[in-house]
This record gives C-alpha cells, sequence and structure tokens, in this order.
C-alpha cells in the first residue's frame, strides 16, 4: 500500500464558530448532569450522616451492620433510580453525555446497584438478627411477612434478580434481542414493587417526613420522564411528521436499505451519524423498536437508513411494503460532524457501523484528499453502501480502503488476515498522516473498536480527536 499524501485545506477557519459554539453547550450540559448526579448522591449521604448512621457504625455491634444496611439500601435506591433516568432518553442526560456512554453507565450502575441491594439485604437482616439473638433466615422469614410492602419488595426483587442475570453478556447471547428486550422491561415492575419499602419502612425516611416527601418527588420526576421521553414525546413527534416507508432495497448480499418520506422531517434537528429507535406498523410485534442509524445525509422529507440483516427485526424489514407507518424515538447519538475539531477526517467502519459514517462524509466541509474512509467485511458482497461511497470517491475526493477478509490472528485485531504485513499502529500512520490533524470517527462492534482505541492510544492521540459509537445493541 502507498501512502497516502493530503492535498493542502483551503478551510483555514475550521472549525467555525458555530461548531465551537456547539462544543462548549455539550460540555456545558455535561456540566449540568453531573451537577444533578452529585446533588443526589450528596443527598444521599447526607440523610444517613442525619440519622445517626456514623455514630451506629462506630460503636460497633448489632447498631454497625444495621447502619451498614441502610447506607448499601440508600446508595442501591440511588443508583437504580440513575439507571431509569439514564434510559428513560432525559435531554439533560443524553445532551450531556450522549446515547452510548448513557447505555454503558445503565449497565454499570445496574450490576452496582444490584450487589449493593444484595449487601443491603444481608446486613440489614443479620443486625435485627444479632439484636433479637434469633438465627439469619428466621428474622429474614419474620421481616418478608410483616408487611406487605416487604412481601411486595421481595417480588420485585425476584423481578429484578431475574432482569440482571438475562444481562450478563453470556445469558444475553443465547437470547434473541427482541427477547431479552421483552424481558427487560419487567425490571419497570420490579422497581415499582420495590419502591414503597423504601419509604414505608426505611428508618431514614420515617425519621424524616421531608426526606420522604423529596424521595416520592424524584421518583415522580423519573416516572414522568419514562412517560413523557419514553412514550408522549415520540408519539407526537411520529404523528406530527407522518414518515412512511417509501422504498426497500437490497443493499449487498447481507443488507437491506429503507427510504422514508414524512412531513416537515428538518424539524426532527436530525444531524447526519446520529440514530433513531424505529417502529414500523407492518403487524404483529411492531411494538419492539430497533436502533438503525442514519446512513445518507437527511433532508427536509427523506430518511434514509441502512440494516444489515442479523435477525428476526432486520429481517422484517426485507418484507416491508411501501406506505408502511413508522414511529420513531430520537433523534439519538453524538457521532456527528458537531464534534470535529480540525480539517481531516479518518473513518473506521466495520459491517453495518459504515452507515453514519456515509451520513457524516455526505455532510461535512472537506477538501479533495481530506478524508479516508476504511470499511472493514468479511466478504466483498457483504459491503454496504459501495454506491454511496463511489458517489463520494468521484465527486467529494474520498480516499477509500476495503479491508477485506477474516480477522488476522498475529497483529490487531481490527485488521483482516490479508493486511497482516501491518501493525495497527503502522497502518494507521500511513493512512492518515500527521494523526494530530484528524479527527477519527470509529462505528463498529464493539471489541473491533477497542482494538482501534489501543492503537489509537499507543499513537497518543488526543482523545478530544476520537468519536465513537459503539453498534453493539
Amino acid at each position: 500500500m502507498t501512502a497516502i499524501h493530503e492535498r493542502s485545506s483551503s478551510l483555514t477557519h475550521f472549525p467555525t464558530p458555530a461548531h465551537t459554539a456547539t462544543l462548549r453547550a455539550a460540555q456545558a450540559w455535561q456540566a449540568a448532569g453531573v451537577v444533578v448526579i452529585w446533588l443526589t448522591s450528596l443527598f444521599v449521604a447526607a440523610l444517613w450522616v442525619a440519622g445517626g448512621g456514623l455514630q451506629a457504625t462506630i460503636g460497633g455491634g448489632a447498631e454497625a451492620l444495621i447502619s451498614a444496611g441502610r447506607l448499601t439500601g440508600l446508595v442501591s435506591a440511588n443508583l437504580l433510580l440513575y439507571q431509569v433516568l439514564l434510559m428513560a432518553r432525559v435531554p439533560l442526560f443524553e445532551r450531556a453525555f450522549g446515547h452510548d456512554a448513557l447505555t454503558r453507565a445503565h449497565r454499570l450502575t445496574g450490576f452496582w446497584s444490584f450487589w449493593l441491594f444484595l449487601a443491603h439485604v444481608v446486613l440489614t437482616v443479620a443486625g435485627y438478627a444479632a439484636g433479637a439473638l434469633i438465627g439469619f433466615f428466621d428474622q429474614l422469614a419474620q421481616m418478608v411477612v410483616q408487611s406487605v410492602d416487604m412481601t411486595l419488595a421481595v417480588v420485585g426483587t425476584i423481578l429484578i434478580v431475574g432482569v440482571v442475570a438475562l444481562s450478563i453478556r453470556r445469558a444475553r447471547r443465547r437470547l434473541r434481542y427482541e427477547s431479552w428486550h421483552l424481558l427487560h422491561l419487567y425490571a419497570y415492575l420490579g422497581v415499582g414493587l420495590a419502591l414503597p419499602h423504601q419509604l414505608f419502612s426505611g428508618a431514614d425516611f420515617l425519621a424524616f417526613p421531608w426526606a420522604a416527601a423529596y424521595w416520592w418527588a424524584l421518583w415522580a420526576v423519573a416516572a414522568g420522564c419514562v412517560l413523557v421521553f419514553r412514550l408522549g414525546a415520540p408519539l407526537a413527534r411520529s404523528i406530527r411528521h407522518r414518515i412512511r416507508v417509501e422504498s426497500v432495497t437490497p443493499d449487498g448480499s447481507t443488507g437491506v436499505c429503507v427510504q422514508m418520506s414524512g412531513h416537515r422531517l428538518d424539524q426532527l434537528d436530525v444531524r447526519a451519524g446520529q440514530f433513531f429507535v424505529w417502529r414500523f406498523l407492518d403487524g404483529p410485534g411492531w411494538t419492539r423498536g430497533h436502533p438503525f442509524s442514519i446512513s445518507a445525509r437527511p433532508s427536509d422529507d427523506r430518511l434514509t437508513i441502512t440494516a444489515r440483516i442479523v435477525g428476526d427485526g432486520t429481517q422484517r424489514l426485507t418484507r416491508m411494503a411501501p406506505g408502511t407507518s413508522v414511529l420513531v424515538e430520537g433523534p439519538y447519538g453524538h457521532l456527528t460532524g458537531d464534534r470535529r475539531r480540525g480539517h481531516k477526517l479518518l473513518m473506521l467502519g466495520a459491517g453495518a457501523g459504515v452507515a453514519p459514517l456515509v451520513s457524516i462524509l455526505q455532510e461535512q466541509p472537506y477538501e479533495p484528499g481530506q478524508a479516508t474512509l476504511v470499511t472493514r467485511d468479511s466478504r466483498p458482497d457483504e459491503a454496504l453502501l459501495t454506491t454511496s461511497i463511489d458517489q463520494l470517491v468521484a465527486q467529494r475526493g474520498l480516499t477509500h480502503v476495503a479491508m477485506i477478509g477474516p480477522r488476522s490472528r498475529r497483529t490487531s485485531s481490527w485488521l483482516p488476515r490479508s493486511w497482516e504485513q501491518w501493525t495497527g499502529p503502522e497502518l494507521l500512520q500511513q493512512l492518515a498522516p500527521g494523526l494530530s490533524d484528524y479527527d477519527i470517527y470509529l462505528c463498529g462492534p464493539g471489541p473491533w473498536m477497542r482494538s482501534l482505541r489501543n492503537d489509537l492510544e499507543s499513537l497518543s492521540v488526543d482523545p478530544g480527536h476520537i468519536h465513537s459509537e459503539d453498534f453493539d445493541i
């Protein structure tokens, strides 16, 4: 492979003032999101201290166990609140952190909340058992049947334990996405059943009525966010824009392209590189939403997605008839041109991950030779959006490097075997001489992108110049 010679740029004033303003706005949203998280966390700590938590812990014995149980229960409940808010599509958090980061945080807080909840149960039961001089399981049985809210909490706990077990990666791989997503919704029911116990039996909330009122209000806001941003706003948006399928065409041997039209789609404020959660009203199963990125520069009356056929949800796309109505949630995602900091672009996409990158390349300003797109596929016939990429090469001067073949076993895992003469860092430097001048966009499976990030880190690339979206569901 020969070196890629870049032409000099006339875009001397990039990033533009508009891009700079967008970056500053994103930083402001992130600061606001962090403040909200810290305020609720400090409330939990202050409530525990005000209830004598420190003194009880220092005193030791049964009271120390009960106090530790109170603290783990409060922190667990606070993390549970974050879990609901993080996936409620709240604009504050979406704009602050991006959907990709929120999904990872949702998973992390979920597991921490679960383990702290188990610690809460064990410590609390052990503390009361020690105080009453009875066995652990005898005390547990007494607590379960002593009130209705405790019984409901047990049922809610069973549901949450089931959802957590199914969220372990090994278990998730054995389930279809549609099945896992449906079962995952039972977590909401589990939370609803466990919530009364926090307020009716929690010592901290019984001692401080103002704290109970605050906690009720916080959960009411969380429930309202779910209803407004997950149900109300998407439904109103879909009705207003009247999106319908216009055409369905094959793309490669394993892909499908769906073009949709609608009314005043510019008001959706969608940017190239973002995605929607789509629900196509074509019969049974329409309620299950699927995330697909925009694969062409959005216009005032048209949206396009391109997906790889990997399961029931994507297989259904091939059978849709023109005129099918569409419900949308979104737009979501931070993989947009607004994040650019420099003139040059290096885009690396694997499989269906090429879709948002192509739309960004169609939208963003760059001169011939200043943008390079690397696509990764197992076979040539599996490549998506080849016509759009060829047009960018011919009309915009895009450099396209197609990496085809099975994964290399000797070098970086993001490379195919046919490129084994290169190491990952060496190839990145050859693809984009002077990496510090580039914004680097990554989109593909998680392990593939992690391998790329490791090679970029070894080259000391500024993390602020690396933009990614995990294409794993």
